[in-house]
């Protein structure tokens, strides 16, 4: 069972850039009521695409340094990175059905 996982801007070259497969990049804060809206549906999303997509929780407050090279405006932000770069993103809380065929139109 994959879960999501946390990454900081010192493990997010290793665990993001350097991966193996594509990345989907969940930009959060505690205080983010969308965020955690979203959060089970990725959870669940993290399972079902199991060796196909990795996603990893970046808190905002937490990783300026990240934040501030994706050019962040406003959370929840996600995005997609494949082969080390950025491949899509977007801004705000979405259904479940909706993220996945954003992240299936993506990789």
């Amino acid at each position: 069972m994959m879960t999501t996982v946390a990454v900081t801007d010192e493990t997010f070259d290793a665990e993001v850039k350097n991966s193996d497969i594509p990345v989907l990049v969940d930009i959060w804060a505690e205080w983010c009521g969308p965020c955690k809206q979203i959060a089970p549906a990725l959870e669940e999303l993290s399972d079902e695409m199991e060796g196909k997509l990795k996603i990893v929780k970046l808190d905002a407050d937490s990783n300026p340094t990240s934040v501030m090279s994706m050019g962040v405006r406003g959370i929840p932000a996600l995005f997609i990175f494949k082969d080390g770069e950025i491949i899509s993103n977007r801004t705000g809380a979405a259904p479940k059905a909706a993220l996945k065929s954003w992240i299936d139109d993506s990789i």
